[in-house]
């Protein structure tokens, strides 16, 4: 039973959308009425500019840290943290607090990891960057710093931590299907700060 508690909040965790709350708190807009729809970071950055971009992204990100911790917090240490988390990566996927439509499961997945792999997680911000340097796509440089995880993951001699990431990666490409379909078209925006 308190296995299932904490799977329950760290889903709701996950459920808070960060960018709904930003929008319509600090600026008024409803982000899912603009640009891509989507609840997560990058949309928050080309709607409502870098503040309440880098706030949403940082939001997304710590409450799957949080989640993930939660084992530990409760006194579960027998419990893997990773499983605990990919139940807010759900959350913020499909949120009980934004109608089940939300981000696309970069950033909380990040989260996840920032406290089971915090050395993982540093190096995926790099690699992240550097994909973006060179491909100016948000959504590829995601996908393919999920690949790059799932290959990291692999020298760190945990099999769930391989099997979660694998799965997250996954998922994040799924959760992308219509980015590829741009990124092909060449219709997907390219960032320009970069």
């Amino acid at each position: 039973m308190y296995i299932a508690a904490i799977i329950i909040l760290a889903y709701l965790l996950g459920s808070i959308p960060s960018g709904l709350i930003v929008g319509k708190a600090g600026y008024g807009i409803d982000i899912r009425e603009h640009g891509s729809g989507n609840l997560g970071g990058t949309n928050t950055f080309r709607t409502l500019g870098v503040k309440a971009g880098l706030l949403v992204t940082a939001a997304d990100i710590l409450k799957g840290t949080l989640a993930a911790s939660l084992p530990v917090l409760f006194g579960f240490e027998g419990v893997h943290p990773l499983l605990i988390g990919v139940f807010a990566v759900i959350g913020h996927t499909y949120p009980v607090f934004a109608g089940f439509k939300g981000g696309k499961a970069v950033a909380t997945s990040g989260g996840i990891l920032l406290f089971s792999a915090p050395l993982m997680f540093v190096t995926m911000l790099a690699v992240f960057f550097l994909f973006l340097y060179l491909t100016k796509y948000v959504s590829l440089s995601s996908m393919l710093t999920g690949i790059y995880a799932v290959v990291f993951s692999i020298f760190y001699g945990d099999v769930i931590l391989t099997s979660v990431v694998s799965v997250l990666a996954l998922f994040v490409i799924y959760r992308h299907r219509a980015n590829i379909k741009r990124i092909k078209e060449k219709t997907e925006p390219k960032v320009k700060w970069i």
